[in-house]
């Protein structure tokens, strides 16, 4: 199966504009707001996904500009989103292949009741003052993603919980007491939303100075010069793109459509990388029936690329 449908035109600049987004806030019409937020998005040939909840929104979408203006204009309409804040990068080819409305419990999963950002959150810190926030001795530096992400890049010195999942951090927290032993947490993510609940949780917790990256590394990236940054290696990112680095340029890493991990270019002549069936990662966790289907899926992705579409698997 291919998705055709709604492929916007590239804007004079040869690129897709990207907006990823996220804004807490009491939202209890959310359900009642999926439909219209749909239907603005695929007038405008706009994809990505955008999860509403009754805490608020979160997602990230791409599109022409002007696609992109016209789902934001709508967004910030709304009383509930009228301080909505977003950030911007490029993208050489649509990194996405449909545009999803989802209602959720959250709109990022913790699974911890009466985490609330609105109620009780860390305090925020600009990318300019991050630098010197994390190198003080006194300041404790968690990185709240997951394995695969920190796998490629990580601010230097911080600590990596090796979680999973996001819904492993609190258990994490609370069997490493040790966590309490510098007076400073400072906690960063991709966009800052995880962090707006690790920090949440930190204080609900008892941990009193808790910090995080206003704008996550994204914002980082974009506005710490290269020459100046405490950043190591690439920002796994959500979409085809796979991974960005400073200025929000395009990585160089791809992604194994057999376990969703981040492959570099190294890991592309392993032996045992075979596009769409197995990587350095999981070659020797998949079974030789695991691997028959994922070739017959490839097949599938190389024959719609061949008609000039795109297979929904891939």
């Amino acid at each position: 199966m291919t998705d055709n449908a709604h492929t916007p035109l590239q804007d004079t600049a040869g690129q897709f504009l990207v907006a990823a987004l996220y804004h807490f806030v009491a939202f209890e019409r959310f359900a009642d707001f999926r439909a219209p937020l749909q239907q603005v998005c695929d007038d405008n040939g706009v994809k990505g996904t955008l999860l509403l909840a009754h805490e608020g929104i979160n997602g990230t979408i791409a599109g022409t500009d002007t696609g992109i203006h016209a789902v934001l204009a709508l967004l910030r309409s709304q009383r509930e989103f009228s301080s909505l804040e977003h950030k911007e990068s490029r993208a050489s080819a649509m990194p996405f292949l449909r545009m999803k409305v989802r209602l959720k419990k959250e709109i990022v999963t913790m699974g911890v009741e009466d985490i609330d950002p609105n109620r009780i959150v860390g305090t925020y810190v600009a990318p300019a003052d991050w630098n010197a926030l994390i190198s003080d001795p006194d300041t404790l530096v968690i990185d709240t993603r997951n394995d695969y992400e920190t796998a490629i890049g990580t601010f230097r010195g911080a600590l990596d919980p090796k979680t999973k999942s996001f819904r492993d951090f609190p258990d994490w927290v609370k069997n490493n007491p040790g966590l309490h032993n510098k007076p400073k947490i400072a906690m960063y993510c991709t966009g800052g939303i995880r962090c707006e609940k690790a920090t949440a949780f930190m204080k609900d917790q008892g941990f009193e100075e808790v910090y995080h990256l206003k704008g996550g590394i994204l914002k980082y990236l974009e506005d710490m010069p290269e020459e100046d940054s405490l950043w190591d290696g690439a920002c796994f990112v959500f979409d085809d793109r796979v991974s960005v680095t400073h200025g929000l340029k395009e990585g160089d890493h791809t992604l194994c459509h057999a376990c969703r991990q981040p492959l570099t270019p190294e890991s592309l002549a392993s032996p045992h990388h075979e596009e769409g069936v197995s990587c350095v990662h999981c070659y020797d966790t998949r079974t030789p029936e695991d691997r028959m289907r994922y070739r017959q899926r490839q097949q599938q992705i190389q024959l719609a690329k061949k008609r000039g579409g795109r297979h929904l698997g891939s």
